[in-house]
């Protein structure tokens, strides 16, 4: 049977290629415009065959969220990669081993337990990791704030206890908040300038501190200088997604990731109709909840991926969706089934493509012809 939407099975994590590789092209020709190394976070997408693509486009090195994404890609070739989660004393060992390998793997850390944690396994093992300080520029999550004194304690530490203290790294990830571009802009200053600022600081105390890294999607579309910056991470825009779309860094046809659904059945008399795909497709992931835009768990479009205005899914089952019109189907009680037909095919634009991503075993990559093939997505721990 034809590898096409109108015959694989449902539900689907479908790519469009076309946009997904515009969104990439785009990101990379800003960071080469900006004069700065872009190293995509590509916990987004956990595939081989998109990250080819960014590596292709031009991009330096990648960041992963998990070990296990740092194993896969460095076992597919990809050796330059910065793991962005705080490091835990008993992912050590791991860490060692992929660098006993050739892995060229940074690390970070933002407090001096931490540091002291690397420094002491590093010294036991004859190891030297590089490392870097995370920053906190916008009170977001985690990170030590550029003026702390116990940035610079950590660099001391990690410093004089035999690490290499690679740099400070920082994530704008408060920018998700916001929607307009002066906002975006004022953020990505601030961003740049905190971060800019630690690296500093931990130079005056005559320690080495070559990388200042930041980065998010919304910041890095919006910066427009990043002076004393030297590397950008982001990831959700290969495939971009609502939230995206209403903090304003996209238009609703540059979202390359829909899920594939099928309509299975009708309730009428509530205007609505029932599609294969629930919350176990799409997540509970709701946060368009937050913004000027709700778009409760998804934007319906036709299986050419052409919005449907005013449909959305507007609540999810495990393996159910409901769709219906905004505000209420009781307005289109008369021609749900018409509309929405058993066995017709939609595409379901999601909130957050990294948690609908994150329901799949592979994806579908659509080409510009509507041929298929499937891309393999990495999974767990």
């Amino acid at each position: 049977m034809k590898a096409d939407l109108h015959h694989i099975d449902t539900p689907a994590a479908v790519i469009d290629l076309p946009r997904a590789l515009r969104n990439i092209r785009r990101m990379q020709d800003r960071m080469n415009s900006l004069g700065v190394a872009f190293r995509p976070h590509v916990k987004t997408s956990k595939c081989e065959n998109v990250v080819r693509a960014q590596l292709e486009a031009g991009a330096r090195g990648i960041t992963v969220s998990t070990l296990k994404e740092a194993d896969q890609f460095f076992a597919a070739g990809i050796t330059d990669i910065l793991y962005a989660v705080g490091m835990a004393a008993h992912r050590l060992p791991h860490a060692l081993e992929l660098r006993r390998r050739g892995c060229d793997l940074t690390i970070i850390t933002d407090s001096v337990v931490s540091a002291r944690e690397i420094a002491d396994f590093g010294r036991a093992h004859d190891a030297r990791f590089p490392v870097l300080i995370e920053v906190d520029t916008d009170g977001h999550r985690s990170g030590l704030h550029p003026d702390s004194d116990e940035l610079v304690k950590v660099a001391a530490v990690l410093h004089e206890g035999g690490m290499q203290v690679k740099g400070v790294m920082t994530h704008a990830g408060s920018s998700y908040e916001l929607n307009t571009p002066d906002a975006l802009e004022a953020l990505a200053e601030q961003e740049r300038a905190g971060c800019v600022s630690a690296a500093e600081r931990i130079r005056a105390a005559g320690i080495p501190c070559p990388v200042v890294s930041v980065g998010s999607t919304p910041t890095a579309l919006s910066a427009r200088d990043l002076h004393g910056v030297t590397e950008v991470r982001a990831g959700v825009y290969v495939f971009f997604d609502l939230v995206m779309h209403n903090v304003g860094v996209c238009a609703i046809d540059d979202i390359a990731l829909s899920v594939l659904a099928t309509v299975i059945g009708h309730q009428t008399e509530k205007g609505w109709a029932i599609v294969d795909a629930g919350w176990m497709a799409m997540s509970r992931d709701v946060g368009t909840s937050k913004q000027q835009h709700d778009y409760k768990y998804g934007q319906i479009c036709d299986i050419h991926g052409q919005p449907m205005e005013g449909y959305l899914l507007v609540g999810a089952n495990q393996e159910h969706g409901i769709v219906s019109r905004a505000g209420g189907g009781a307005n289109d009680t008369g021609d749900i089934a018409a509309r929405f037909p058993i066995g017709a095919r939609l595409r379901i634009l999601p909130n957050h493509a990294c948690a609908t991503g994150a329901q799949f075993e592979h994806y579908q990559a659509l080409s510009a012809d509507g041929a298929l093939a499937a891309w393999p997505r990495f999974h767990g721990w």
